[in-house]
């Protein structure tokens, strides 16, 4: 779309001329050189359009017009992280500019490196790309990719990288249950079976180690792109909406709360929304993340609790938000349910005692 094509309300002509300006005022390449944008996806919080001038190719990440307006706090939040990533080895979009000048589109946005990959999010339950639609060993390269990413990112100097006041570190486990169980109540409107018997547990357990760090805050395969063909090659972490300091081993717990310990089936069911045949076990996954992060992992009962029962208490918002035009937010509704059943059974049946 050049700045001539109406085609889009969203960025239509006299957007993308300020926008232009702006970018011209910034000093990023492509100066005279005509904007080129195509929106790539959206929802109540972001937009994501792909930009081309000249030698520019990036991502612009924005909140819609309908978005709260501490939304714009929550888009400089993601920017600071990515742009504290600049030098790490964690998989990450390149960090390009940050606009909190409102005049230019009526909310404060960032532009990102364009990555050439593709999302597991985008399978839509079909199956993998070529070469691990049909090499299921090449498949523990994807598995492997994705916990080394977190692993690392659990290593980041973040008082460094000047990030001491994204988050409250200090009592972060403490806060948790009080923390969710207000939100929950603020927003209830029925019963959510098995929350009082994690919340109980969740008070009465802690992990047996607690080192802060930076922390995603929503990791799965939805959030990250790969390379284009093999070997697995995590190109970027994305989505960074829920980031933080607290404790990575969630992000961590994130990822191994459905994990299943037996990939080698015919089951194509098995362990949730990807094809997981041929990937490692979920023992093997926690070794991995030990082994790269240096953290241990033997308190993850604790925080696949913490995860399951926390996903459901935000997953409620959704489902208690729901109408007859968000079909998406009503089938939160059995996810919730069978999420905090599973965090009241896994508090109920661990052996974990710390």
């Amino acid at each position: 779309m050049s700045a001539t094509d109406t085609s889009d309300p969203c960025l239509d002509a006299e957007r993308l001329g300020r926008l232009g300006g702006w970018i011209d005022a910034a000093g990023l390449p492509g100066a005279g050189a005509p904007l080129e944008s195509r929106f790539l996806s959206g929802g109540s919080q972001n937009e994501i359009y792909e930009l081309r001038r000249g030698d520019l190719h990036c991502v612009m990440r924005i909140p819609p017009a309908t978005a709260p307006v501490d939304r714009d706090k929550g888009i400089v939040r993601e920017w600071r992280i990515i742009e504290a990533l600049d030098g790490s080895d964690v998989p990450h979009t390149e960090a390009v500019a940050l606009c909190d000048d409102q005049s230019v589109l009526g909310r404060t946005f960032y532009l990102m490196g364009f990555v050439d990959g593709w999302s597991p999010m985008d399978l839509k339950g079909g199956p993998w790309p070529a070469p691990f639609d049909a090499d299921r060993a090449a498949r523990q390269g994807l598995a492997y990719e994705l916990v080394d990413a977190i692993a690392r990112l659990s290593q980041v100097d973040w008082r460094a990288k000047g990030l001491e006041d994204l988050g409250r570190p200090e009592g972060f486990h403490e806060r948790q249950v009080d923390r969710w169980t207000a939100f929950l109540e603020r927003i209830k409107g029925r019963e959510l079976p098995g929350f009082d018997e994690a919340a109980a547990w969740l008070r009465t357990h802690k992990p047996l180690d607690y080192v802060p760090g930076l922390m995603h805050g929503d990791y799965q395969f939805a959030n990250v792109m790969y390379r284009h063909g093999g070997p697995a090659h995590l190109e970027a972490v994305v989505d960074w909406e829920m980031g933080t300091v607290g404790d990575p081993k969630l992000d961590l717990a994130w990822v191994v709360s459905s994990w299943p310990e037996e990939t080698v089936t015919e089951d194509r069911d098995v362990g949730g929304y990807v094809d997981m045949r041929g990937m490692p076990s979920r023992t093997q996954m926690l070794a991995r993340y030990a082994e790269v992060s240096g953290r241990q992992v033997d308190d993850i009962d604790y925080y696949v609790v913490l995860a399951k029962w926390k996903l459901a208490v935000v997953l409620e918002q959704g489902f208690q938000r729901a109408t007859e035009a968000t079909p998406a937010l009503h089938a939160f509704g059995p996810i919730v349910l069978d999420s905090m059943r599973d965090a009241a059974e896994l508090a109920a049946t661990t052996h974990y005692r710390s």
